[in-house]
């Protein structure tokens, strides 16, 4: 668990006054007496640049110089109705999603990263079982795996805000997309919502590293999602997260957008809820989804240092999550059902010069395999020319066949394609007049983040011609 360690004297009020505030809470700590310990007092005047200020308070080997309550509160997660204990990671998008919810409401929790504590990888094992599912809470002793922003708004009882503003657009949606409708949108000084129903970024968050966006030789997908998001909050655009849209009525002139936490106002959409990841459709691929199988590198591959993983697809994006997993993972098998990849040849190249890649070509994703105890064991898999099947074993398996777009909850709102995709034409102009759609949700989409800006560019102009 974490640790919490005092280093203080019995003479000092401030000591007096934190140790009663970490025993009111049940909160174990080791107390420290500089007085009685000359290597503690050595500690503190290295923690506090020569000063010999207590109390000095370390948590998680992060320190903290007479802090007040509050701050303790903040750092250890104590609240009035009870502590929080977060397990997460920092390249977890839905922990950035619950971290932003509960800060933007003033809950105080213990992030507890999985990425540097051993004990805590198996605490998360342990009470998924055996899952390795974040962000894992535990509040009040009970825990929450991955919870919607609503089941932490009703868990905490945090009470709803009245939403009686109208903007002038809302944008459905926080990838490349909607945010770059947002920017255009707040210049022209109009409202501007975002409501997202995960985290900012979309799929380019889930990149762990670009290199086709102008400006940039290469980039991190969570960073250029973050500049994007700093700049539209710049200009003035409401972000919220955690905010699935479930129904969109017009009554009048206005929109009106409902989300499981209440229903905003306003005078224009843009659909960019973007795509998510197309599955195979085998057996046991549901049942181990989150434990052994997934559909994104960045946010899971952390798991599989040092082990034996499985690759499905022959895209781009298979063959880039592909070389990116081959830099820490012992072994990298892609499984392709055509004869040639479809990638381009920059990654086709890369992907030869790595010693540690194999690649199966010509072959049929049949089945995941399960050991006795539940958990992943492979991938059973066919040669499409002799029909012979084989099993290989790995720690996981990582899916990327393709895309689905974001669109069933708008199937009856605006014209689609059979395949889902919206049909726009012009700048961005749906079938209903005020609605516009940009991104990867729409057809003819360029699934390239470059593109997907250019995109939110043209909506933002549609959506001022329709204000105008």
């Amino acid at each position: 668990m974490i640790k919490v360690k005092m280093y203080g004297a019995d003479w000092c009020p401030d000591c007096r006054r934190a140790k009663s505030y970490l025993e009111k809470h049940q909160i174990e700590y080791e107390f420290i007496d500089v007085d009685m310990n000359a290597d503690a007092t050595a500690t503190v005047e290295k923690i506090n640049n020569g000063k010999r200020i207590i109390p000095t308070i370390i948590v998680d080997e992060k320190s903290y110089t007479n802090p007040s309550n509050s701050m303790l509160a903040c750092v250890l997660g104590i609240n009035p109705k009870g502590r929080i204990f977060f397990y997460g990671a920092d390249w977890c998008p839905d922990c950035r999603r619950a971290k932003g919810y509960l800060q933007s409401n003033g809950i105080n929790y213990l992030f507890i990263d999985i990425d540097a504590h051993d004990w805590a990888v198996q605490k998360v094992e342990e009470i998924n079982d055996g899952k390795r599912i974040i962000p894992t809470l535990i509040f009040n002793g009970r825990t929450y795996t991955n919870p919607s922003n609503v089941t932490l708004r009703d868990v905490l009882e945090i009470d709803k805000e009245k939403k009686d503003k109208i903007y002038d657009t809302i944008i459905i949606g926080g990838g490349a997309a909607g945010l770059t409708a947002s920017i255009y949108a707040q210049r022209d000084r109009f409202d501007t919502l975002i409501l997202e129903k995960k985290n900012i970024g979309g799929n380019a968050f889930l990149t762990e590293k670009i290199e086709n966006y102008p400006g940039f030789k290469d980039i991190s997908g969570p960073d250029l999602m973050d500049r994007m998001e700093d700049q539209a909050e710049t200009y003035g655009a409401d972000i919220r997260t955690g905010e699935e849209v479930t129904t969109i009525d017009k009554k009048g002139n206005i929109f009106h957008v409902t989300t499981e936490m209440g229903e905003y106002s306003g005078k224009t959409i843009v659909l960019a809820t973007g795509s998510t990841y197309r599955k195979l459709g085998i057996p046991n691929e549901s049942a181990l989804i989150g434990s052994g199988v997934h559909f994104c590198a960045t946010c899971d591959g952390a798991f599989y240092r040092g082990k034996e993983i499985i690759v499905i697809g022959g895209g781009n994006s298979a063959l880039e999550e592909g070389i990116f997993l081959a830099k820490f993972c012992k072994k990298v098998t892609i499984v392709n059902r055509s004869e040639e990849f479809s990638a381009s040849k920059t990654y086709t190249d890369k992907l030869s010069s790595m010693d540690n890649v194999v690649a199966l070509k010509n072959k049929t994703s049949v089945a995941f395999e399960k050991t006795e105890d539940g958990l992943f064991k492979g991938l059973t898999i066919k040669d499409n020319k002799t029909e012979e099947e084989e099993l290989i074993e790995a720690a996981g398996a990582f899916i990327f066949i393709g895309l689905i777009p974001n669109t069933d909850n708008f199937k009856n709102l605006v014209d689609m394609n059979e395949e889902g995709f919206v049909l726009t034409k012009n700048l961005g102009e749906t079938s209903v007049k005020g609605i516009f759609a940009a991104g990867d949700c729409r057809e003819g989409a360029i699934a390239q983040v470059a593109a997907a800006t250019g995109e939110g560019v043209l909506a933002s102009y549609g959506v001022r011609d329709f204000l105008k």
